[in-house]
């Protein structure tokens, strides 16, 4: 592990002729290799390419995040969107051949059985004939980055991002958030042709990969892509069903009381994301205070997280601060030859600063510890438990919500339950539409957004977006990357979810006792199956029917 501030980390482009002339030796010794020992020992000269390339990559792409108006990142970015599906190609190639080595029992008790199953998966979800798909997809999902980056929302004399405004869509005063919701909608409506012709594009392209590999559809290749290891599409349409059956109505209750609370005769979508009359807890402090908070409290959690924290700010490994030309949105990236986690967020003033603090650290921090892991297929973590580390440290933290939130902590502590409770139907809602459009990937855009309007009366019957010329016409979801660059991957954030609250009701009966299952969790990183880790550690799977009706029971009792 090299310690090295992000600002000094050399960038060299990987070029691809290098890489695969590397590639190339290292697979012609491993098939010359005599033995299972031989072939472990150049796996591990792979494990150093691989770090090479994917750090390079990453901080090419981090750093045209960071400003999307720098054209030599801009530049290394487009290059990686045409180069990095052949990069891939050479790692599937490779992982084909220890998948099918003769020394396979010796490798799979080094690097594990879900390694040799996510390799299986690979192999069904990726062939070379599918590279000029998917350098086309990788240059749409930019090309909708940059769309959304490049909003400029004239604001009382200001020019900002969708980022920026953020702080006015939940102003306490209910005029200021209607105002800046007109210009928000108003945003998407001037661009909504080519988000209809992206979207229109990706669908097309993405099922036109799965034809090609012999799919129906594009949700079995789309599963597959994510590693689902251990479970399928029946599954996480039983987990929905659940969903619709217990927590809807939970959550239904929920926004009723949010509407009692602020006063309103009915909701409207401009009062999403409002909890209290006076506004949201927002944290006290500039973004230096914000971080020196959070130091604080993780120097407090554990020994585990004070040493993970201070690597984090002694290497500059956050950029958090919100820049008219940075990109949307919040993340955790890891860079392997540094063994370091980098997060990468827009500060706003608002609450979901300190939840960059808890849930994106949620993220780092098991990164840190699994970086430790010289077994590399053991960070491989499918998203599912990836998400488990980050929602669950955002209940972990609010015993030290003081230092961010002052005398509203406890408002903030009830916030978050709900918040985090009702964002669960939302996140299967989007995950049924994904379903629904590859499914029909005939579909115009003008029958998605209906379908989504139908959906949105099933999942959240209290929205109401009035006439809103882009909302109340089925737009809403075109705001949510994941369903441009991500597809499938929502699911995740609501699987977890139902865990980070079994953590939350194990936490307060036993505080010592959830955070050395939860620390056992991240070591555990992705050496297991998701379903059998949860069962190592304590918690239920999701899937099981009675889950989250005994979740539901739980929360209805902190009511």
């Amino acid at each position: 592990m090299l310690y090295m501030k992000f600002s000094d980390m050399p960038y060299q482009r990987v070029e691809y002729k290098d890489a695969e002339k590397e590639y190339r030796q290292i697979m012609e010794d491993f098939r010359g290799a005599e033995s299972g020992e031989e072939q472990f020992k150049v796996h591990e000269r792979y494990y150093v390419l691989s770090d090479k390339i994917s750090t390079m990559m990453m901080i090419a792409c981090i750093r045209h995040d960071i400003d999307t108006a720098d054209e030599f990142y801009s530049r290394e970015r487009e290059y990686y969107d045409e180069v990095g599906p052949k990069l891939e190609s050479l790692a599937v190639e490779y992982r084909q051949e220890v998948f099918r080595s003769p020394y396979r029992d010796y490798l799979e008790e080094k690097i594990g059985k879900v390694a040799f199953k996510n390799m299986e998966l690979q192999k069904k979800a990726f062939d070379e004939k599918l590279i000029p798909l998917m350098q086309e997809e990788n240059a749409l999902t930019t090309r909708y980055d940059k769309l959304i980056a490049s909003a400029k929302i004239e604001w009382e004399g200001e020019i900002l991002n969708l980022s920026l405004l953020r702080p006015y869509l939940t102003n306490s005063d209910r005029d200021v958030r209607r105002k800046a919701y007109e210009k928000y909608s108003a945003f998407f409506v001037s661009v909504s042709e080519e988000l209809d012709e992206i979207y229109d594009k990706l669908v097309k392209n993405r099922t036109e990969q799965a034809k090609r590999m012999g799919y129906e559809n594009y949700v079995e290749l789309g599963y597959y892509r994510l590693k689902r290891n251990c479970y399928n599409r029946e599954m996480v349409e039983n987990y929905r069903q659940q969903i619709k059956k217990y927590f809807v109505p939970f959550a239904e209750k929920m926004h009723e009381r949010r509407r009692e609370r602020l006063g309103v005769d009915k909701l409207s979508y401009i009062d999403a994301g409002v909890y209290f009359p006076e506004g949201n807890p927002a944290p006290i402090g500039n973004p230096e205070e914000i971080m020196k908070s959070g130091k604080r409290m993780y120097s407090e959690m554990s020994p585990e997280t004070e040493e993970f924290f201070d690597f984090m700010m002694e290497n500059q490994l956050f950029d958090v601060l919100g820049r008219k030309t940075k990109k949307a949105g919040g993340y955790m990236e890891f860079l392997p030859e540094y063994g370091a986690p980098f997060v990468f967020a827009n500060f706003n003033g608002t609450s979901d600063d300190v939840d960059v603090i808890t849930h994106e650290c949620g993220h780092a921090f098991q990164g840190y510890l699994s970086g430790k892991d010289p077994i590399r297929e053991h960070r491989d973590i499918t998203m599912e438990t990836a998400e488990i580390h980050s929602m669950s440290m955002e209940f972990f933290a609010e015993k030290w919500m003081d230092l961010f939130f002052g005398d509203r902590a406890r408002d903030y502590e009830n916030m978050h339950l709900e918040d985090a409770a009702a964002f669960i139907p939302y996140g299967c809602m989007v995950d049924e539409f994904q379903h629904i459009v590859y499914e029909n990937p005939d579909m115009l855009p003008k029958d998605r957004k209906r379908a989504w309007l139908e959906l949105e009366k099933v999942y959240r019957p209290h929205m109401d977006y009035e006439t809103d010329p882009f909302f109340a016409q089925g737009g809403f979801w075109q705001k949510q990357l994941h369903i441009y660059d991500y597809p499938f991957y929502y699911i995740d954030y609501c699987l977890a979810q139902t865990c980070a609250f079994q953590y939350k009701a194990m936490m307060d009966e036993d505080y010592g006792k959830a955070w050395e299952s939860y620390l056992k969790l991240c070591r555990l990183s992705a050496s297991g199956f998701f379903t059998d880790m949860l069962k190592e550690v304590g918690l239920e799977s999701p899937f099981e029917d009675g889950c989250i009706k005994r979740i539901v029971e739980k929360l209805e009792e902190k009511k």
